[in-house]
């Protein structure tokens, strides 16, 4: 929801709707009327009301850690999780008062990318699913080496599409397939560079999904915990070329703009639990449950 909230600001170029911050036209963020939330004001203010809730989410979690869970790596990952959350709110300050500049901009959606693969990979720490027995891990170098550098390069496209938004260069190719007629650029500035590494970055990162999708089902096809997730990154890679085949066509539609964003994410986050799986059993450490045979009993007991 964040990011939706985040990426319908900048497709309604409403970022600079609320001017002053932290307050909004003086008020105190939780006391500006409704009655004034009006325009792009709606998306701005909205958006700052959603990351007030996803920052109060996030402390709640770490303190839940910090309480219920045993893993000490896991409770600093909330810590992380928390300081992620509380920079991406001072840079979206610095890029409200310094006047939307690209650089910042980037970074801000950059680090929202961030902050939502840290939660989920807690998410996954902490399921039942990653702490099931008596299921044992794949140990596969070579699945780990592609579904990571899988995860790398959809992050990598993500901060071109970045880039693209906040210099301006959505449109800057403004026919698809085809580039100007043609397959290639038939003349070159700035921002068609920028708009034709994202089209190039989409490629190889469909590509990658697909090479380690289709390694998956040919090795480790029984196990679902890889499979399925496998077949879902595919999905929403398809769903989001899609979206980003209307953006273009549609001259950036604000719901079909900020939807392509979101389903970036979504592709981001499937490809990162598929990663985090396929290196479990080098994280190891699960939670014990109180059915786990103790590790040091022995096999016959004196009397």
């Amino acid at each position: 929801m964040l990011i939706l909230a985040g990426s319908l600001v900048t497709s309604h170029e409403a970022g600079l709707s609320v001017p002053d911050w932290p307050t909004t036209y003086g008020w105190n963020m939780f006391t500006f009327p409704p009655s004034m939330w009006v325009g792009n004001i709606f998306y701005e203010h909205g958006h700052r009301l959603v990351a007030s809730a996803v920052g109060l989410l996030t402390i709640v979690m770490v303190l839940w850690l910090w309480i219920a869970e045993r893993r000490r790596w896991l409770r600093w990952l909330g810590v992380a999780a928390l300081g992620a959350v509380i920079a991406q709110g001072l840079l979206g300050a610095v890029t409200v008062l310094y006047f939307l500049p690209p650089a910042i901009s980037t970074a801000h959606a950059g680090l929202a990318e961030i902050f939502f693969c840290v939660t989920v990979a807690t998410a996954l720490f902490t399921s039942p699913g990653w702490n099931a027995l008596p299921s044992t891990p794949v140990d596969d170098a070579r699945l780990r080496g592609l579904t990571t550098a899988t995860t790398i390069s959809i992050y990598a496209q993500i901060l071109v599409g970045a880039t693209m938004r906040h210099t301006g260069a959505g449109l800057a190719i403004p026919d698809f397939p085809l580039m100007f007629g043609g397959l290639w650029p038939d003349h070159w500035t700035a921002a068609i560079g920028i708009h034709f590494a994202h089209r190039v970055g989409a490629l190889f990162a469909a590509g990658m999904a697909l090479g380690t999708s289709v390694y998956i089902w040919r090795r480790h096809m029984d196990r679902s915990e890889l499979a399925s997730p496998a077949l879902l990154v595919l999905v929403f890679m398809v769903i989001q070329i899609a979206l980003g085949a209307v953006t273009v066509l549609s001259g950036r539609q604000p719901l079909t703009t900020s939807l392509h964003v979101v389903g970036g994410a979504l592709v981001l986050a499937t490809s990162l639990v598929i990663t985090l799986r396929s290196w479990q059993i080098r994280i190891g450490d699960r939670v014990p449950r109180p059915f786990d045979p103790p590790q040091d009993r022995p096999k016959y007991v004196e009397a």
